[in-house]
């Protein structure tokens, strides 16, 4: 009695948000079946010219009760996603998961560095990168990611406002089930994610998920320490966003605890 269906929700980013935590936790709820993997088929061109038959058949098999949801956080900065996502289906629902930008750079940054440190290929500090010849290199990638009003735009042009879901990442992660509760309600399903699905691990700082008799934590590459960065460089960062985030909230009706 099961079959891949194409996911009536998408989380479409924010990279460096907290994606895989919310699709974890997400998937503790029993009307819920997550892809496996990032898919990548609305913005990456070779990937949509396979067809929807080749997206369907990424998905897990599900029941008829139950939400398939698949996770790319590429989408969200994707010139193109909104609009292919819309003429998929133009009532879907969509999670983003946001946190403050300046620590997403950073978080962003360090991804990067991490890999590029295991694939034994030469690193930069973080303030060579952000800072040059004396100012903040606003052209850097992942400062460009940080910017939610630039594309939260383009989401706007093709879906309402209460189709999009934004979650808070930095609350996500200190305090899980508020924002979980919101996601169901959201997707009006029956309240089934419980504060007993989730402990403390002191090791890793962050919460775990505990789940029909099973315990599991993130992979070792999430939540890895962020590299100290100079003062004078976080100001210039906050600085930066500062217009962009109040912008961002009178785009979306609410305001974050950004800096």
């Amino acid at each position: 009695g099961t079959s891949r269906q194409i996911p009536q929700t998408i989380i479409i980013g924010v990279r460096k948000g907290g994606t895989r935590a919310l699709l974890e936790m997400l998937d503790i709820h029993p009307n819920i079946v997550v892809a496996a993997t990032e898919v990548h088929y609305f913005d990456w061109d070779e990937n949509y010219v396979k067809g929807i038959d080749w997206y369907r058949s990424l998905m897990p098999f599900s029941y008829g009760n139950q939400i398939t949801i698949e996770k790319t956080p590429g989408y969200f900065t994707s010139p193109q996603a909104p609009e292919r996502i819309h003429d998929m289906n133009s009532s879907i629902k969509l999670l983003l998961i946001l946190r403050d930008p300046t620590e997403r750079v950073i978080s962003d940054y360090t991804q990067v560095y991490y890999n590029r440190v295991e694939s034994h290929k030469p690193v930069q500090l973080f303030e060579d990168i952000v800072i040059k010849n004396g100012a903040l290199n606003t052209k850097y990638k992942a400062i460009q990611r940080s910017l939610y009003d630039v594309h939260m735009e383009k989401w706007l042009k093709h879906f309402s406002l209460d189709q999009i879901h934004i979650v808070d990442g930095n609350t996500l992660i200190k305090d899980p089930l508020p924002e979980l509760q919101k996601v169901e309600r959201f997707l009006n399903l029956p309240s089934r994610i419980m504060s007993s699905n989730f402990y403390f691990n002191q090791t890793k700082g962050f919460y775990c998920i505990r789940s029909d008799g099973r315990e599991r934590c993130l992979h070792e590459s999430k939540g890895r320490p962020h590299p100290l960065v100079n003062n004078t460089v976080l100001e210039q960062l906050y600085s930066y966003f500062r217009e962009h985030n109040a912008k961002f909230y009178r785009m979306v009706n609410h305001s974050f605890d950004w800096h």
